[in-house]
């Protein structure tokens, strides 16, 4: 997200997290962010960074001038680096292009270093393809870390991820389904995408 208005009208639906893309060649990168709109969001949501290959300086800097609750790996970036920054005091967030399950082969190197992981469908770039990958490779996942679905996901996917019982999900990224524009979602569409889902609880 990108636009203070949308940010402030999505932030009143109370998501538990709110994204920003901190890589100059997404579509939704956040060049003009201000940290004074960040600074007005409750405290009840988590300000959560998207970072694709940064040094950890970089993030360091980027998490002290929005004060940044989160950061999403979006890439390569080692257990060391994600085990480096937890340790400093932000939840760390790596994200997963998933296409089989030789894919969860790499994920116990990070057990010990992320507080979520994020599923996301395999494409040529880093996420953003509109497109999910087939969950019942989700029944692979034998780890402990929580994890969350993203790729492709829409509003009327909630009877599918009502369905998805594995003991470690805890929620889905709600994303390209859900805009206007890159950068800027539609909050109508959220708000009823949020009611169902309470609906179903």
């Amino acid at each position: 997200m990108c636009e203070s208005e949308n940010i402030q009208e999505i932030a009143d639906l109370q998501p538990d997290f709110m994204g920003f893309i901190f890589y100059p060649r997404s579509p939704r990168y956040v060049a003009r962010l201000s940290k004074d709109t960040l600074a007005c969001l409750p405290q009840t949501i988590k300000k959560v960074g998207v970072f694709v290959n940064e040094p950890l300086d970089f993030v360091r800097a980027t998490i002290e001038q929005y004060s940044l609750d989160a950061v999403q790996f979006h890439a390569d970036e080692t257990p060391l680096q994600c085990l480096q920054i937890r340790e400093e005091g932000c939840l760390v967030i790596k994200a997963f292009s998933i296409s089989s399950v030789d894919d969860f082969a790499i994920l116990e190197e990070y057990e010990d270093c992320c507080d979520y992981f994020l599923f996301d469908t395999k494409s040529s770039n880093y996420g953003g393809s509109g497109v999910k990958f087939d969950w019942s490779l989700l029944n692979y996942y034998t780890g402990t870390t929580p994890f969350l679905l993203s790729g492709g996901i829409g509003i009327e996917d909630v009877s599918l991820i009502t369905q998805v019982s594995h003991s470690q999900f805890v929620g889905v990224d709600v994303n390209s389904h859900f805009e206007i524009e890159p950068g800027v979602k539609d909050v109508e569409l959220v708000s009823q995408f949020l009611n169902r889902i309470n609906k179903t609880k």
